[in-house]
């Protein structure tokens, strides 16, 4: 008997890239939020050994996959505790979230399966354990753990809650191609990102608790230009939907995914049916979501 668990996308509502670490890394101040677009992931507990599958194209099926790397790590912490148990499981991966599309797709499968296999052995880690576990995987996969729209900080792993982030629908838009998050931070003008930092200090009013907040006009990433500058298809798409919305359109993570906002469902729904019917036929995709 499989089990199914969602495994949802997430946006980044402004990135700021703050510095670059000793280690390569780059340290982040970014608000975060699940979108309502996921991934159905099926599991069989009962397996025999370790698989994975996946309908997607070019997806990994073998233990480079997030998902499957992450059951590999949840039993060897099971191991480290002394619980002796069966390392089986079959993990079966119906695709919806464009890889390499800064959605965080793979991230949030290895969340998924590791808060399904930690549900499934009866709660052995506390949710403080699997963020840990999961920043081993990835620097996304504790924000998927947390489960809340979050500011990150570090690479991603400092997380704090924002509550009452005002809703809004979304038009989000595949280019037809991946981005290489590794190249986009290495293409990264600092020149031009710095101009921007005063505004985390003065400009970001971001309540952690007690009041609604509007991120319509804190909207900012400065992975955009270089992701623009590396693959002209994410700025020829970036301005020709614009134009079809007659919104301000903005760039997840490293990219390739753009998403405009929209106040009402019905108005998104209109700005999505405008861009299936002007891109018919071509290698973009087009979803319509909301926050989760």
């Amino acid at each position: 008997m499989k089990e199914k668990v969602l495994s949802f996308a997430k946006i980044n509502l402004f990135l700021y890239v703050t510095s670059k670490r000793k280690d390569g890394y780059h340290n982040l101040y970014s608000l975060m939020t699940r979108i309502d677009l996921c991934d159905d992931i099926y599991l069989d507990f009962s397996a025999k050994e370790m698989s994975i599958t996946c309908d997607y194209p070019g997806v990994p099926e073998d233990e480079s996959n997030l998902a499957l790397k992450a059951a590999i790590s949840f039993y060897r912490w099971l191991g480290a505790m002394g619980r002796k148990e069966k390392k089986g499981l079959s993990i079966d991966i119906v695709k919806r979230i464009p890889p390499g599309g800064g959605l965080g797709g793979g991230s949030s499968n290895a969340a998924a399966v590791l808060m399904a296999l930690n549900t499934h052995f009866k709660t052995p880690f506390s949710t403080v354990e699997l963020m840990k576990m999961g920043l081993d995987l990835g620097a996304d996969v504790p924000f998927f753990i947390f489960g809340s729209p979050a500011i990150a900080k570090g690479v991603g792993e400092q997380l704090e809650k924002v509550a009452d982030l005002k809703p809004y629908y979304l038009v989000l838009c595949d280019p037809g191609m991946a981005s290489s998050t590794a190249k986009v931070y290495k293409n990264i003008d600092f020149r031009l990102t710095l101009n921007q930092k005063y505004t985390i200090n003065t400009g970001l009013n971001v309540p952690l608790r007690g009041q609604e907040f509007d991120i319509q006009d804190q909207m900012h990433n400065d992975l955009e230009e270089s992701a623009c500058r590396l693959y002209p298809e994410i700025k020829e798409t970036k301005e020709e939907m614009g134009l079809l919305l007659e919104q301000n359109v903005h760039m997840t993570g490293s990219g390739s995914s753009l998403f405009a906002l929209f106040s009402t469902r019905e108005s998104a729904r209109k700005g999505y049916d405008r861009l299936l019917k002007q891109w018919a036929g071509s290698k973009r995709k087009v979803f319509l979501a909301s926050f989760n």
